[in-house]
């Protein structure tokens, strides 16, 4: 399969501030930071779909954002078909912006109530293309038609307010694929929906990248969608990536304590099933100030002395699966 995107040492590091200006410093004199993103690495071949999973805090959407360039990196390198797209001016990803689009997490948030559904939609077109208005709006009418936004030509002169959540869903993504691009970042794209139709988002994501060739990085803490929707899984906690596989290595074989917790978190239709998998303690650590050594070792049941002490290397497992734990 080929590369299409390569994520290489990602870091992202937010400054705390005093006001406007002011730089806030710790009580040994250093300037304190947000570990949004630690030194992540993967990559996503071309028509695949990864997952990124784990808890709110775990650093997911910033990841997405700064491999969208919607956020500078501290440090690091993302590649989209052999360009560097971390250190590229502003007019050369103006150029491809077309090319990497986002479905953020809250569509109406993302939508302007002062837009129309049409006008929201063919909002990109305006901005990266020559159409004339005719030819957008026919180009918007088809999109829609093929998101199930029916009937379109109805529903093209409706607001936000006007439309219902699964709607407004399908909106966002019939906005971000109007430019048809080549990625998509999908941020939680049906935790907002209502569990009637978060399926049919489900279904409707997944023939769109038959459809239009797409690939994804699916941004979810549900390992159930991850397991209906993605290739590979690539777990995250605490701005570091603890474990990334094939899906059926990751439900099949878990290593890391962390994964384990998570897919023990899964609910099971059976009352009767009890837990084999101890679960996590706590919540997750502040990003400010991260445990020393493996970032998951305060809340890890499993837990040794030589858990603290520096980071644990990224382990082999063999088919591509790969746990950054240093217990067997």
């Amino acid at each position: 399969m080929d590369e299409l995107i390569r994520v290489t040492n990602l870091v992202k590091e937010f400054p705390l501030r005093a006001g406007l200006f002011e730089r806030v410093v710790g009580a040994n004199g250093k300037k304190l930071v947000v570990h949004a993103v630690d030194s992540v690495s993967f990559s996503i071949g071309k028509g695949e779909v990864l997952g990124l999973a784990g808890e709110s805090g775990s650093g997911k959407s910033t990841t997405g954002r700064l491999i969208l360039r919607l956020l500078d990196p501290t440090s690091g390198n993302v590649v989209f078909e052999g360009a560097d797209i971390a250190r590229a001016s502003a007019e050369t990803m103006r150029r491809m912006r077309p090319r990497m689009q986002v479905v953020f997490q809250d569509p109406n948030g993302s939508l302007s109530p002062r837009m129309t559904v049409g006008k929201a939609i063919g909002h990109p077109l305006a901005i990266h293309t020559d159409a004339g208005a005719a030819e957008r709006r026919e180009s918007v009418l088809a999109m829609m038609r093929k998101v199930g936004l029916d009937p379109a030509d109805f529903l093209y002169r409706k607001y936000p307010h006007q439309i219902s959540g699964g709607q407004c869903q399908r909106v966002v993504i019939a906005r971000a694929l109007i430019t048809r691009p080549d990625f998509l970042v999908a941020d939680e794209p049906i935790a907002m929906a209502d569990v009637s139709v978060r399926a049919l988002i489900m279904d409707l994501l997944q023939r769109l990248r038959q459809e239009m060739d797409l690939t994804y990085l699916l941004i979810t803490h549900d390992l159930a969608t991850a397991k209906y929707l993605c290739d590979r899984i690539a777990v995250m906690y605490l701005g570091r990536i603890v474990e990334i596989g094939p899906k059926r290595e990751i439900f099949r074989h878990p290593h890391h304590p962390y994964t384990k917790a998570l897919l023990a978190a899964v609910p099971v239709p059976d009352p009767d099933m009890k837990r084999t998998v101890q679960m996590v303690r706590g919540e997750i650590p502040n990003a400010i100030d991260p445990p020393p050594g493996c970032h998951f070792h305060p809340r890890c049941p499993y837990a040794i002395p030589a858990c603290k002490q520096g980071r644990p290397p990224e382990r082999d497992l063999g088919g591509g699966h790969f746990s950054a734990c240093i217990l067997n």
